[in-house]
């Protein structure tokens, strides 16, 4: 899990005021993920190289002192990653030339320490409220126990005058990610100022805490490398978009995959329908009112569980076993009232319901939803929650073939058996699904709030299983 402490300073903020996110433990940067290096970078002109370390001819503007005066190893006029770089001992040439010009990278390409991410789209470029948001980049410790990182966010107006900072136009962020697991690889730390004036912001990243320096258990010398410190200039963005906009998240990637799982659905029902010899045309307008009464269902099955979260219904996430449920009971009633055979009805439904769960959870997957845990197995994939970009299991996707799997064995049952089972199909897939869900929870990085409701609901979908399969094969 990650948290992140902020004091944000805008137009609507009164001095001093304090703001609180909350955030959960993005692959390589979109199109539209920009960062550049910007006036903060310190002055290099006043450096020289002696006998492999670098001295000051001059004094140098300390970015230390805008972090409020810090001092010690991070502190001072060269510090974080430019220290780290300029205090590094040059490998000598073939000629052992003792003085050097250093050349300073510390944002380039897919290595960049920080970044503002952006999204291109000039009609909401003035929208109310505006945002920005922030990813800092390192790398995990490559062996050791898991440890927290905390970085200190910056940011200053790109009109205000760094002599004379408004109160309007500065903010102060501090994230923390709790247990950094060693060995995971890169990762993105992102994080979120919301309620800023609009325009440029001039952005600098800070580790305030990192790995251990001396690792005892990788051995008594073994020394880990000091997290860099970034900067970066961005411009702010709508803040709606700025809270889902991370490394790995791909906008749009969820609707779009649960949209064609939604007309494979469909185009499923209406086969095994017309194989059963059932009123096809009518059980699709069912099926469709169903799923629109199921998206509702889903909304409202995710604020029962998420109380926390102060959205609205519109903005809120959605949770498959509400839309299920709701979908399920729609075509049911449905069905009823029109006096299409239940049983049938809702074996031709149950593989279709599971295909587009299939085709949908790739959504979950490319979206930053219902991620995995971070692991430093090679197993793992490089995915985010839309707050921590890591290696992690790849649980949305193990969901989609489990799906996937029980849809092809219902597909095949359905089509040997007629008549239909009169809705063994259905309680036999459907159990297994849930079965399977609950197997994966522990793999998910949000886990559930209840004790011992994973395992009853484990063993009663056992139990529920265990019995289909025998009335199906004896007949009893």
């Amino acid at each position: 899990m990650a948290k992140s402490r902020s004091r944000a300073k805008s137009k609507n903020q009164r001095k001093g005021s304090g703001q609180t996110h909350g955030i959960d433990l993005g692959g390589a940067p979109g199109r539209c993920e920009t960062s550049a290096p910007h006036e903060l970078l310190p002055d290099f002109a006043g450096l020289e190289w002696v006998a492999g370390h670098v001295q000051s001819k001059q004094a140098l503007p300390s970015l230390g002192d805008a972090s409020g005066g810090r001092t010690g190893p991070g502190a001072g006029p060269a510090s974080g990653v430019f220290a780290t770089v300029l205090k590094r001992p040059m490998a000598k040439s073939p000629m052992q030339m003792e003085e050097a010009t250093p050349i300073l990278v510390p944002d380039a390409g897919p290595h960049r320490t920080l970044q503002v991410m952006s999204f291109g789209c000039d009609a909401l470029s003035g929208a109310d409220p505006q945002g920005l948001g922030l990813t800092y980049w390192f790398d995990a410790a490559p062996n050791g126990e898991p440890y927290p990182v905390t970085v200190r966010f910056l940011g200053q107006h790109a009109e205000t005058s760094q002599d004379h900072p408004s109160e309007n136009n500065t903010f102060d962020v501090q994230s923390t990610i709790h247990q950094v697991i060693p060995g995971s690889g890169r990762i993105a730390m992102t994080t979120r100022v919301l309620d800023l004036a609009p325009g440029e912001w001039r952005v600098t990243a800070t580790p305030v805490s990192g790995p251990p320096r001396h690792n005892s258990s990788a051995g008594p010398h073994t020394q880990q490398p000091a997290l860099p410190r970034g900067s970066a200039t961005g411009t702010t963005t709508f803040a709606p978009v700025a809270r889902v906009r991370a490394p790995g998240v791909r906008l749009g990637a969820w609707p779009a995959f649960v949209g064609v799982g939604s007309v494979f659905a469909l185009i499923t029902q209406a086969l095994l329908a017309g194989h059963h010899k059932l009123p096809t045309l009518m059980l699709l307008v069912i099926s469709f009112v169903a799923s629109l009464f199921g998206i509702v269902g889903a909304k409202l099955y995710y604020l029962a569980g998420h109380r926390e979260e102060k959205n609205s219904l519109l903005l809120c996430g959605m949770s498959i076993q509400g839309f299920a449920l709701v979908a399920v009971a729609t075509v049911l009633l449905g069905s009823l009232i029109l006096g299409i055979p239940v049983g049938r009805m809702l074996d031709v439904t149950a593989p279709g319901l599971l295909v587009g769960m299939s085709i949908g959870r790739p959504g979950c997957f490319f979206g930053g939803c219902c991620a995995g845990i971070p692991t430093a197995s090679h197993w793992g994939l490089w995915s985010s929650d839309r707050a921590v970009g890591v290696r992690r299991i790849p649980v949305q996707l193990i969901e989609s073939a489990s799906c996937g799997t029980i849809a092809v064995g219902a597909i095949l049952a359905v089509l040997l058996t007629y008549p239909a089972t009169g809705g063994l199909i259905f309680v036999g897939a459907i159990a297994a699904n849930i079965f399977i869900r609950q197997l994966l929870f522990p793999m998910r990085e949000t886990q559930r709030a209840t004790a011992h409701g994973r395992t009853l609901t484990m063993a009663a979908a056992a139990i529920v299983l265990a019995a289909d399969l025998i009335i199906a094969l004896t007949g009893h």
